[in-house]
């Protein structure tokens, strides 16, 4: 059963929490530039009594707040970035907000009971695409936790049935991101176009060969991408070509071998057409692997709330979504469950219509009330030894397996991050109090 102080808790903070959800709502803001976000949970964490870490781990739109003394440490991630030109359309706004209700429940908790038991709230900027959490890992942000938490919102009935309304177990792919740059010859297309080079043709050529290569992979693997430069003007031949792609599986190893295989399409295009190739590997997003102990925790104690959820640990639900969580799951144990909102027919994740879906009352409800049900997940590793043993226990034989498979489970691939990079994208670290960054 949930702690009616849970419910209390959010529910006395609710104003808050709805005027935090509507401004990160109504200003979205893509990876690394969150700094309304940032700076609204700031204050709001302030007004309700907690000493925060702004530009928390030298990140300027990360921040930090833990409430308890001793015992072991629980950590609930609040996302809170944007998609380009659809804002919210992947619900982070509710995402932050749930982590910040879930963070405040159990802070009232350890207050009211005087236990020993120590709980964050930490801001993870940047999940669509920027790997923030990756950067945090190398930061040292998840070293001492015993166990991390944050959900997802998706369309009501998506991917299960109309017996439930989301998904306490729902694995992910990993993901990897590629940018290739042509560069030819520009020419008059009319008076002379032998005497260019034309560089969207290797694109062409390339997206070509990356076509029929799809029907040479797993049906767990996925292949998609965008042309962001073919030319600037019909009449002349084309010097500068861009693609962007991202390719998924279900392993690291998986997605590193497949994003190759696509990289060699793109360099037999090159040579075919004599241009010259820039490739530039992104940063690889680890499969998402929930930790069962947690999972059954979580549909318990949702169920009780009116919130049925699947939980088969044997799914053959193939999801083909990613996220930087996975990289924290090979940390510490972690969950990621998925819970449903309102939306209409269609309106699935990374659409308007879900942006929509995302802002309405009915979202923001089910949310505070799904943000119940991830602190009783999450009190339960606090407060019982038995089942803090048992969701250790798991997570070290999950990461013997994945080791037993060759699978790179240490930080510093996890937390990966190429820093020179970070600051040339006019993201320089900034100092902190937290003794963290640069």
């Amino acid at each position: 059963m949930v702690s009616a102080s849970f419910r209390s808790a959010i529910q006395g903070a609710k104003k808050e929490l709805g005027e935090l959800n509507a401004l990160i709502h109504s200003n979205p803001e893509l990876g690394y530039q969150e700094h309304k976000a940032h700076n609204a949970f700031v204050a709001t964490l302030e007004k309700l009594g907690f000493s925060v870490t702004p530009h928390a781990y030298g990140v300027p739109t990360s921040f930090e707040a833990e409430y308890g003394h001793g015992g072991r440490l629980v950590v609930f991630n609040a996302e809170y970035d944007a998609l380009p030109g659809i804002g919210h359309a992947c619900g982070h706004n509710l995402m932050g907000t749930l982590s910040l209700a879930a963070f405040l429940a159990i802070a009232a908790e350890l207050k009211a009971s005087g236990l020993p038991g120590r709980v964050r709230v930490l801001g993870t900027p940047a999940e669509e695409g920027g790997a923030g959490k990756a950067l945090l890992i190398c930061k040292g942000a998840y070293e001492s936790v015993d166990a991390c938490f944050m959900a997802h919102p998706a369309p009501l009935y998506a991917e299960y049935s109309e017996d439930y309304h989301g998904m306490a177990f729902m694995p992910n792919l990993s993901v990897g991101s590629v940018r290739i740059s042509f560069t030819g010859k520009e020419a008059h297309a009319g008076f002379a176009p032998w005497q260019g080079i034309n560089a969207l043709d290797a694109v062409v050529l390339g997206y070509s060969g990356v076509s029929m290569m799809r029907q040479q992979i797993e049906p767990t693997e996925r292949v998609h991408g965008i042309i962001v430069n073919g030319g600037v003007k019909n009449n002349i031949i084309p010097n500068h070509s861009v693609v962007d792609y991202a390719v998924r599986a279900p392993s690291i190893s998986k997605t590193i071998a497949l994003r190759e295989r696509l990289i060699d399409c793109y360099e037999g295009a090159a040579k075919a057409t004599h241009c010259q190739i820039n490739v530039e590997r992104g940063r690889v997003y680890a499969e998402l692997q929930p930790n069962q102990s947690l999972c059954a925790l979580f549909a318990e104690v949702v169920g009780d709330l009116g919130i049925p959820m699947m939980c088969d640990f044997k799914t053959g639900i193939v999801n083909g979504g990613a996220t930087d969580q996975g990289n924290v799951s090979y940390v510490v144990p972690s969950i990621h469950p998925v819970y449903g909102i309102q939306a209409g027919v269609g309106e699935f994740n990374h659409t308007v219509g879900f942006t929509k879906a995302s802002g309405t009352k009915w979202a923001l409800d089910r949310s505070l009330l799904v943000a119940e049900g991830l602190a009783s997940t999450a009190w339960k590793v606090l407060a019982d030894d038995v089942v803090a043993s048992r969701v250790r226990e798991e997570f070290e034989k999950t990461k013997r397996g994945r080791i037993a498979a060759g699978e790179d489970v240490s930080t510093e691939f996890l937390g990966s991050f190429d820093e020179d990079a970070f600051i040339e994208a006019g993201i320089a670290p900034v100092p902190c109090s937290c003794g963290h960054g640069k």
